[in-house]
């Protein structure tokens, strides 16, 4: 017969376990397949961080470590740029249609 106290100690033990598979899916690196641009580069199959709504918790932001390759992030995001550049030499807004 089971006692309440291997009852609960069940019911805890499934509960971290399933936070711990929670967790980590949500925290997931996600493969790249390898592919071919449109300009006939290839491009080698990669891990790239999970896509989310913020730029500053990719492995390329400066302070951030790529957990595969060692490299040390250096790219830094103004709030309201993304860091590329247009032909005059400034920063393109984001969203920009005229960069």
């Amino acid at each position: 017969m089971v006692t309440v106290v291997e009852f609960l100690m069940k019911k805890i033990i499934l509960s971290i376990v399933f936070s711990l598979v929670l967790i980590n899916s949500v925290f997931a690196d996600v493969y790249v397949n390898p592919y071919y641009r449109s300009d006939g580069t290839y491009v080698e199959g990669h891990y790239r961080s999970s896509p989310d709504s913020s730029v500053t918790n990719n492995w390329s932001y400066s302070g951030n470590t790529n957990p595969y390759t060692g490299e040390v992030g250096s790219n830094s995001y103004g709030s309201s740029t993304f860091g590329s550049s247009n032909s005059l030499g400034g920063n393109c807004p984001a969203l920009s249609l005229s960069c």
